[in-house]
C-alpha cells in the first residue's frame, strides 16, 4: 500500500508551495497552521505589506508550475530588469536582463500576496487545512508513520514536513539541533509611496555601517532596506514619519522622486543552519532548515529551492518517508545552502568596514566584474536557474 500521507506543518510560502507540490504528486496532503487565512480577502485587499521577496526565475517557473504565478501577475507585482550594487559612484557592478536576452531577472512581490496564491490552489487539490492554536506538545515515530501530539489532539502522516520558520517547534522537538549567530546589526525596512512612475532597477550600496537597499514594489510603492547598527534603528523607529523620512534622505542615495513614509519595522539579523534536514519521519524545509542573511534576498528563493529537491526525491516513492529518501534530499539541498550562506556572509562582513585595503580590493573587485562578465555570468545564471554551482 502507498504510504502518502504529509503533514505539511506551516503554511507560509515555503510550506504552502510545499503542500502544493506534493499533493500535484498524487500525496494526501494536510497543512497545520496557527494563523489561517483567507487567500481571496488577502487578495483582493489594498493593504500593500512591508515584507517583499526577490522572486528569481527558479521560484518564478515553481509559482507558474503550482498555479500561483498566475494569480500573482494579475495582482500587485514588479517585474525588475536591473540589478546595481555598489559601494561609492564609479564603483559599481550592473546586471542586465538584456545581457541574457529575456524580459525580466525576477520579480519584487509581497510575501502574504505569494502565500495567499498559493493558498487559492488548495481547494483544487483537496488539501485540508487544520487551524491548532496549541503548542506541540510531543512526537512519536516509528517505522511506519509519525504523530503529532497538540494538546488533546493527535495527527498521524507517513511524513511530516517542518516549515514552522526559524524558531521551529517541530525541529526542536524532533531534537534536531542548529548551529548559526546572531549578527551585531539590524535591519530597518521602510515601505514607502513614491512620487515616480514604475522602477525596474533595484540598487544595493555597500557602506562601512552597512548596505542599504531599493526594491521597486508595484507603483506607487517600494521598500528601503536599512542595515544598521540594533540601538541606532531602533531609535529611528520611534520617530514620526517626516523625521523617519528625512534621516532617509541623509543617509540612502537621491531616490527618484518624493515619497512618504507609509510604515516601517525593525528585525534582528540571524545566521542558522540544521544539523541535519530530517530526523526519522521529519524533514525541514525553508527557515526551519536555514536562515540566511538577507543581503541579496535569497532566503525565499533557497526554500523554494528545497521545495523542488524534496519532491523530487518523493516524486513516485512507495513509501515518502522513507529514510533513503530524506537523506538523498539532504545531501542534494544542505551544501548548495551552505554555500550560499557562506557567500552572502563573505560580502556583509568583507563590504561593512572601514579597512583600508579591503576598500581598495572592494573598488577594484567591482570594477573588473562589472568588466569582465564573470561574476555577472555567473550571478544572471544563477537568476535563471537558482543553481549556485
Amino acid at each position: 500500500m502507498m504510504k502518502n500521507k504529509v503533514i505539511v506543518v506551516g503554511g507560509g510560502m515555503v510550506g504552502a508551495a510545499t503542500a502544493v507540490k506534493l499533493a500535484k504528486q498524487g500525496c494526501q496532503v494536510k497543512v497545520i497552521e496557527q494563523r489561517v487565512i483567507n487567500a481571496a480577502e488577502v487578495l483582493a485587499s489594498d493593504k500593500v505589506d512591508i515584507r517583499v521577496s526577490a522572486i528569481n526565475r527558479f521560484s518564478e517557473n515553481l509559482l507558474d508550475e503550482l498555479g500561483a504565478m498566475a494569480t500573482l501577475r494579475a495582482h500587485r507585482h514588479a517585474p525588475y530588469q536591473q540589478l546595481e550594487a555598489f559601494e561609492r559612484s564609479g564603483d559599481s557592478l550592473l546586471f542586465d536582463c538584456l545581457d541574457i536576452n529575456t524580459t525580466h531577472l525576477g520579480h519584487l512581490i509581497e510575501n502574504n500576496l505569494i502565500q495567499a496564491s498559493l493558498w487559492q490552489q488548495f481547494p483544487a487539490h483537496d488539501i485540508e487545512v487544520l487551524e491548532i492554536s496549541h503548542p506541540l506538545s510531543a512526537i512519536e515515530q516509528d517505522d511506519q508513520q509519525v504523530t503529532l501530539h497538540y494538546a488533546e489532539q493527535q495527527f498521524c502522516a507517513d511524513l511530516v514536513v517542518a516549515a514552522d520558520g526559524g524558531q521551529s517547534m517541530l525541529r526542536q522537538k524532533a531534537g534536531i539541533g542548529v548551529t548559526g549567530w546572531q549578527y551585531g546589526q539590524h535591519c530597518m525596512g521602510v515601505l514607502i509611496k513614491l512620487d515616480a512612475p514604475q522602477q525596474v532597477k533595484t540598487w544595493q550600496q555597500f557602506k562601512p555601517t552597512g548596505p542599504v537597499a531599493f526594491l521597486p514594489m508595484q507603483a506607487p510603492y517600494a521598500n528601503l532596506i536599512w542595515y544598521d547598527d540594533s540601538s541606532k534603528l531602533q531609535g529611528l523607529k520611534k520617530l514620526p514619519a517626516a523625521e523617519l523620512k528625512q534621516q532617509v534622505l541623509d543617509n540612502f542615495p537621491p531616490l527618484v522622486g518624493d515619497f512618504e513614509v507609509i510604515e516601517h519595522a525593525v528585525f534582528p539579523l540571524a545566521r542558522q543552519h540544521a544539523n541535519h534536514y530530517s530526523q526519522g519521519r521529519i524533514v525541514l524545509v525553508g527557515d526551519a532548515a536555514h536562515t540566511i542573511n538577507p543581503l541579496a534576498g535569497q532566503g525565499v528563493n533557497l526554500g523554494f529551492q528545497d521545495v523542488v529537491a524534496l519532491a523530487d526525491k518523493l516524486n513516485n516513492a512507495d513509501d515518502i518517508g522513507a529514510s533513503q529518501h530524506l537523506q538523498q534530499y539532504e545531501h542534494t539541498r544542505r551544501k548548495a545552502n551552505l554555500l550560499m550562506m557562506s557567500m552572502m556572509d563573505a560580502c556583509y562582513f568583507g563590504f561593512s568596514n572601514q579597512v583600508t585595503p579591503l576598500q581598495w580590493a572592494r573598488s577594484r573587485f567591482l570594477k573588473m566584474a562589472n568588466n569582465t562578465g564573470l561574476v555577472k555570468n555567473w550571478v544572471l545564471k544563477y537568476a535563471i536557474s537558482g543553481k549556485v554551482g
